[in-house]
């Protein structure tokens, strides 16, 4: 007896889900090209661009120096605890960069009534609190290693 392929889809729910989340963005998209879909394309395009062009090969490289700095074989995972918190500041850095960098007029204030002084330092601190506790975390799991008996 032969069997038919199955197809890979998962489960009802999440089939469901993704149908729910396409539909949502279809939405939106809908939604946000009403306006003046040629500027929301271009950006889109730009956006896309940018990313390909100039921010791959620059974190891409950023991220081959770390693995260099740290060497090759057993030491190569320890570049977790560069990456995670750099990816997490970078991500932070790239939704609030208008804020962080300070370019933002008076229709923020007037949005919501809060001063946009103050964003830089906040995002310094929070990737600076990122990197500690990444730091501290890889201090921890060192100790652990260096005190766990040498069969393990």
């Amino acid at each position: 007896m032969r069997r038919k392929p199955r197809l890979p889809l998962g489960s009802p729910l999440q089939i469901l889900l993704l149908a729910c989340s396409f539909a949502l963005a279809g939405y939106a998209g809908v939604r946000l090209l009403e306006g003046d879909w040629f500027q929301v394309l271009l950006w889109f395009v730009g956006a896309a661009f940018l990313h390909d062009l100039v921010l791959l090969p620059l974190y891409a490289t950023a991220d081959r120096a770390v693995v260099r700095a740290f060497g090759a074989g057993a030491r190569r995972e320890w570049t977790a605890y560069v990456r995670v918190p750099a990816a997490f500041s970078a991500l932070l850095l790239l939704v609030w960069f208008p804020l962080v960098a300070g370019r933002v007029d008076a229709r923020y204030h007037s949005a919501t009534g809060l001063s946009a002084d103050g964003f830089l330092g906040r995002w310094l601190l929070v990737s600076a609190a990122l990197f500690a506790g990444s730091a501290l975390v890889f201090v921890l799991r060192l100790r652990r290693a260096g005190r766990a008996p040498a069969g393990e």
